[in-house]
Formats: structure tokens, C-alpha cells, sequence
């Protein structure tokens, strides 16, 4: 897969991937604190939407796609998880919590005044920072192969023949090479 290509499917998973992630989190911190609040049970909806938004999250930070995608992630999460420290510093309003029904409302306000949304933000940010994630992948150049014969010239030596560097393996002792026809009335070994 070529550079743009990774870098194209990495914006739209950055644009896809967030929001989902987010409302995932929102939906399954304040349905399972809801639960254990009102009827001391556990959710298994709200914990499977948190597994599942949990490998949404890893398939942003990790992802071979490209590092666009956490850091389009990133800017969103910082950009929310900074939101509540703005409100305190200058009292404004800023978080919409009307906007969100009941469960969901609870776990924003649960990560944004934990700090949470400002965790996960930076970390997709580092995640994006690695150089090594906006190169793709090397891959190795091989010589062109024509044939059988044409495989296996780049491991052989000038003086020797394909068989012979076929038949010397690491674990055989290495054999001499055979240069004519009167070498093979010789002995292999001296006694």
C-alpha cells in the first residue's frame, strides 16, 4: 500500500474513529456508573460497549494505517478534555451537556472533569509522533528472477556452481571446490 493511500485511510479513520470511540466511553462509563449507583449490578451492554471502544482506541494508537488517524484523534480528545479547565479559569459554559441523553451525559461529564478525555488525547498524540509510523513499509528489493539458474546467482560465488552452493549448508563441514576434471580422482581428505 502506497504513502497516500495509508495517509488517506488514516484521515478518515481520524474522522471516524473519535467520535465513535468517544461516544462509546460517554455511553458505557455513565450507563455502568448508573447501574452500580441505582441497582448495584453490572452492565455487560455498557461493559461490552467499553471492550469494544477500547479496541477502537487501540486501533487508533496502533494502527499500520497511518499516523494521521490518532492525531486527528488527539486534537479532538485534547480539544474536549481541555474544555472544563477553560470553564473554571474563565466561568463560562462550555460543555454541552444538555445536548446528551442520560447515561451518555454522565460519562462526559465523568471523563471531562476526571481529566480522562485530556489523557487519551495526549496519548494518541504521542502515538502519532513516532517517526517511524508516517514511513511506510520497506520493502526489500530481489533481483529479477528469470529462471531456476537465475535464483540462485546472487548467493554464489564466481567459482562456484549452483549445486555446489546448494550442497555446502552451515551444519556440513564446507567442501573445497571442484575445479576440473582431474580433481576428482583426488581424495577429498588428506590421511
Amino acid at each position: 500500500m502506497s504513502n497516500g493511500t495509508r495517509h488517506a485511510l488514516g484521515v478518515v479513520a481520524g474522522l471516524l474513529l473519535p467520535p465513535l470511540a468517544a461516544a462509546g466511553l460517554w455511553y458505557g462509563i455513565g450507563e455502568l456508573s448508573l447501574q452500580l449507583a441505582q441497582t448495584l449490578r453490572l452492565s455487560f451492554i455498557a461493559l461490552g460497549v467499553l471492550v469494544a471502544t477500547g479496541i477502537l482506541l487501540a486501533l487508533l494508537i496502533g494502527s499500520r494505517l497511518s499516523p494521521v488517524a490518532s492525531l486527528l484523534g488527539g486534537l479532538a480528545f485534547v480539544a474536549v478534555g481541555a474544555l472544563p479547565f477553560v470553564e473554571l479559569t474563565t466561568g463560562a459554559r462550555l460543555l454541552p451537556s444538555g445536548l446528551l441523553p442520560n447515561p451518555m451525559r454522565s460519562g462526559f461529564q465523568t471523563l471531562s472533569y476526571s481529566g480522562l478525555h485530556l489523557v487519551l488525547g495526549v496519548a494518541l498524540l504521542v502515538a502519532s509522533v513516532f517517526p517511524s509510523r508516517w514511513r511506510g513499509r520497506h520493502r526489500p528489493e530481489y533481483p529479477a528472477q528469470v529462471g531456476y539458474e537465475g535464483a540462485w546467482e546472487p548467493a554464489q560465488s564466481p567459482a562456484q556452481s549452483p549445486a555446489q552452493s546448494m550442497a555446502q549448508s552451515p551444519y556440513l563441514p564446507p567442501q573445497p571446490p571442484h575445479q576440473g576434471p582431474e580433481d576428482a580422482t583426488r581424495p577429498m581428505y588428506r590421511e
